[in-house]
């Protein structure tokens, strides 16, 4: 029997480069099905994260004038992980595989049949990842793959240059769903649920039309997510510092001693200003750490809902 596809894809403003990239899904899905990979009732499901322009006005004619497109709406603008989370819960009983990725058309759709493929082949779990980063400016590729390496380095487990391009098959979705986690970061939280994982290698090129809703800020942010989501080695490593610190300090005070019996002190200004800002600096820093870790545990224990979904295209129809 073939797998039912649901192909998840998170818009937030696209009103330009949706037109563009909606043909070409419908037609990689349709390629997929007259190839007999998957099957006939296989969909596109977008999902508008509160977009200002008209995005949803877009999604909702793109249903009506094929079926094979779906739509869904969340009430407001909660980010694109939380966009991808309502996509695949919304999907997860009504399909056999699931694959997330971006409007924009800078990921190779073309790749989605080795997806299927690897699915077919057993894997649970596909990981799309970059071949490259050459489409990318310096500071980014820098900076992008040494966020990777930082992650591995405090025990996250991530796959190396894997955004949120991926199949996931309903039985692992069945397994997420018991993640209840607000602060979300995917490429960190699926590997956690296990299962046959493998990956499938493509060259990302650059968006099609439209800018991006990545600035800086907003990477910097999911960053800041992925680490105090994965790990608790940035608190440890206050401990560390803390110890590190004192046992200099100690080291002072004990030559400060020595220095005033034998005579020697000097007054010294610099000194004593370098030593203040140092171990002045120390602290707000390691405060600032505890502050993040106390934030999320704040918004864990609210429990508030992840994503609200306010309209879907189905209802339109009724």
């Amino acid at each position: 029997m073939k797998p039912i596809l649901y192909i998840l894809i998170p818009c937030y403003n696209e009103e330009e480069v949706l037109p563009v990239t909606a043909p070409l899904f419908l037609a990689q899905l349709q390629k997929m099905q007259l190839e007999g990979y998957i099957s006939k009732d296989s969909k596109i499901l977008f999902v508008n994260d509160g977009s200002r322009d008209k995005t949803w006005e877009i999604i909702k004619s793109l249903a009506k004038e094929n079926k094979t497109f779906m739509g869904i709406s969340q009430s407001r603008n909660r980010g694109h992980q939380n966009a991808v989370l309502a996509g695949l819960m919304e999907a997860k009983d009504k399909c056999d595989i699931t694959i997330s990725i971006d409007c924009d058309g800078q990921d190779d759709i073309g790749a989605m049949e080795q997806m299927v493929k690897e699915y077919l082949s057993g894997s649970e779990v596909v990981y799309g990842v970059r071949s490259s980063r050459k489409t990318d400016t310096f500071f980014k590729r820098t900076t992008a793959q040494g966020f990777y390496k930082l992650l591995n380095l405090l025990g996250a487990e991530v796959v190396y240059n894997h955004a949120d391009y991926r199949l996931i098959s309903a039985k692992v979705l069945k397994e997420f769903a018991n993640f209840k986690e607000v602060n979300l970061f995917l490429r960190g939280m699926i590997p956690l649920v296990g299962f046959k994982s493998s990956s499938v290698y493509y060259e990302r090129t650059e968006r099609l039309a439209g800018k991006t809703h990545y600035p800086l800020g907003k990477m910097l942010a999911l960053a800041f997510d992925g680490i105090t989501s994965l790990s608790i080695k940035p608190l440890r490593l206050i401990s560390v510092i803390g110890a590190v610190v004192s046992i200099i300090s100690f080291i002072g005070v004990i030559w400060a001693v020595i220095s005033n019996l034998l005579g020697n002190t000097v007054a010294g200004w610099a000194s004593m200003v370098s030593i203040i800002c140092f171990i002045g600096g120390i602290q707000l820093i390691c405060l600032g750490v505890l502050g993040e870790y106390i934030g999320k545990i704040y918004m864990e224990v609210k429990g508030r809902p992840r994503y609200i979904i306010s309209e879907r295209t189905e209802e339109q129809e009724d």
